[in-house]
């Protein structure tokens, strides 16, 4: 059997499932391009987050990217001027919440950005100036927990405003537009 790869660059206020389990009018993968029958997303992304997601008919690829330790690197917009103390603790584990369970999460790659990515504006507005300033992070985790970069930078008290996946392993978002999808050979990651 041929199996089919493909990079997306998911907007916000998509759901990344192709299956409607409730009622409504929420956009689904399936809604912004004609993937083959048998698709499946690599990991997720929520309905607020935005940028890079893989999808495949290969279930032992999506399985190897997602239980295999592959790096994931995320650009957070941030409540306030994050510290480097701050920056620091999500390095080394902070605590979280997973189904009411306390998790410690594993040591990751944190850095301030100097400069603002220059990402198209977000589909939602995330708040005026006048709310004091913000800041951007790279975040680089290998795990993958429930909402877990929200959650590691409420942990330090810089909620996450906008949320962006740039990476997954070698495969970068790069210049791909939102909503935009392109066939890949394969996964190299």
């Amino acid at each position: 059997m041929e199996h089919h790869y493909f990079a997306l660059n998911k907007p916000q206020k998509v759901i990344s499932q192709f299956i409607r389990f409730q009622k409504g009018k929420k956009r689904m993968l399936g809604d912004l391009y004609d993937f083959p029958a048998g698709t499946m997303a690599v990991g997720r992304l929520d309905e607020n987050s935005e940028g890079l997601l893989l999808l495949t008919t290969n279930g032992k690829e999506s399985n190897r990217i997602s239980t295999g330790g592959v790096e994931k690197e995320y650009y957070a917009q941030v409540d306030g001027d994050i510290s480097e103390a701050s920056i620091q603790q999500m390095q080394e584990g902070v605590e979280i919440g997973i189904k009411g369970v306390r998790y410690m999460t594993k040591p990751c790659k944190v850095r301030k950005l100097t400069e603002d990515p220059g990402f198209d504006p977000p589909v939602k507005k995330i708040r005026g100036e006048h709310h004091g300033p913000t800041s951007w992070v790279s975040i680089i985790i290998k795990e993958g927990k429930f909402r877990q970069v929200r959650k590691m930078t409420g942990a330090v008290g810089n909620g996450t405003l906008r949320l962006v996946r740039i990476r997954i392993g070698d495969i970068m978002l790069g210049s791909l537009k939102s909503g935009e999808v392109k066939v890949l050979d394969f996964f190299k990651t």
